[in-house]
Formats: structure tokens, C-alpha cells, sequence
């Protein structure tokens, strides 16, 4: 009974991430095309003629829409039209917050000049003593930084994530000095995060000698 428990269990642990992933890309490419087949003319749409559902179509013509839109908005005249729909958005009260908002997220996460959460660091929260995994994001910068009255990269601005949710969690601004920038990937750290601490990533000897002199030094 030991060995059969042992190997169900090893098999859990083989199977269970590929039926979770495989779960959610099903679920994700059947919400898009049950946004996106319905307004695709009815003789465009392969499930019009097929004798079953054809999984995917739709989402290759939201990737196709989504595309053709970026080289549209690319050239004078789409750059202009989307002038034109951003200014009548803006005359809105409530929608403009909305769309402002989501853009400057979209822009700050997809641009390739920013850094934003490519570090994992440990800072002391919510007391001297206990330490808080964050994930580093930018400088302080505008009125922030003006408020606290300090120099570009003195202050920086940190994600402290929640567990076992990481999409929810506390903006902090603290002192640059007062955090401990760590060696793993953001991944790894997004890992031991939603595992609560359960799943660790590697930790190499150099890793350990760094953080141990970071340790003495803000002692």
C-alpha cells in the first residue's frame, strides 16, 4: 500500500500541472471564440459547414484583428484616428479614467525600455524583524518623489505581493537602502509566493555569501 500510494502521488505531481495548463488554455481559447465567432459572417466561419466546432478559429482571427490594427494605428492616418477616439474618450467622465488607466498599465508592462518587475528583493514589513518578499518596480518619480524630498534612486517603489493571490498586494516607497535585492528570477519569486514559501528555487553558495554580507551590512 506504501509503494501504490507513493507512486499515485508521483503521478499526481506528473499529471496534475499538464491537466491545469492544459484546462486553462482550453477555457481561454473557448471564452475568445465565444467573443469573437459571433461576428464573423457566417460564410467565413468554418463551423457554418463543418459537421463540428472548429476550436481556435476564433482566436486566430482576434490575433489576425489585433495585428492588423497595430499596423493600421502604425502609419499617419491610424495614428489620427486614434487621436480622434482618444479625444472623444476623454470627454467622457467615467469611461476616460477607465482607459487612461488600463493604457498606462499596458504601455508601462509591454514597453521594452522599462525594467518594471525584474527584480525580487526582501525588505522588512510589516515590522523591524520580519522580512516580506517584494518585487522591485521603478524609481520614484514626479510628485512622489518631490513629496519626499529625494534625489532620482534614493526611493523606489516596490510590489508586496499577498499570498496565495500574487495579483493583489500593497504599493510601498522606501528608501533604496533599506532593501535586499535577491539573485532569483521574478518567476521563482512568484513561486514561492503562491506556494506560501512551500516551493523554493536553487540556492547557490554565492547566493547565500551575498546575503549574508547584505544581512551584516544593514545590521
Amino acid at each position: 500500500m506504501t509503494r501504490l500510494r507513493n507512486y499515485f502521488l508521483t503521478g499526481f505531481v506528473v499529471t496534475a500541472p499538464l491537466a491545469i495548463t492544459a484546462y486553462l488554455a482550453w477555457s481561454f481559447v473557448g471564452w475568445v471564440d465565444s467573443w469573437v465567432k459571433p461576428l464573423i459572417p457566417m460564410r467565413y466561419n468554418p463551423d457554418t459547414y463543418l459537421p463540428f466546432a472548429v476550436p481556435g478559429f476564433g482566436l486566430i482571427v482576434a490575433l489576425i484583428l489585433i495585428t492588423l490594427i497595430g499596423f493600421l494605428t502604425a502609419n499617419i492616418i491610424g495614428r489620427t484616428i486614434v487621436s480622434y477616439g482618444e479625444y472623444f474618450l476623454g470627454r467622457m467622465p467615467l469611461v476616460r479614467s477607465v482607459y487612461r488607466g488600463v493604457k498606462q498599465i499596458l504601455e508601462t508592462v509591454l514597453s521594452e525600455r522599462t525594467d518594471t518587475f525584474k527584480k525580487v528583493a526582501l525588505i522588512q514589513y510589516p515590522r523591524k524583524g520580519l522580512w516580506a518578499l517584494v518585487f522591485v518596480a521603478t524609481d520614484a518619480r514626479g510628485e512622489v518623489q518631490a513629496s519626499l524630498g529625494t534625489d532620482t534612486g534614493q526611493t523606489v517603489a516596490v510590489f508586496l505581493p499577498t499570498t496565495p493571490n500574487p495579483t493583489s498586494g500593497y504599493l510601498l516607497y522606501l528608501p533604496k537602502s533599506e532593501i535586499i535585492e535577491l539573485d532569483m528570477s521574478v518567476e521563482d519569486g512568484a513561486k514561492l509566493v503562491i506556494s506560501a514559501g512551500l516551493v523554493s528555487p536553487d540556492y547557490h553558495e554565492k547566493t547565500k555569501v551575498l546575503a549574508e554580507q547584505a544581512l551584516r551590512k544593514k545590521a
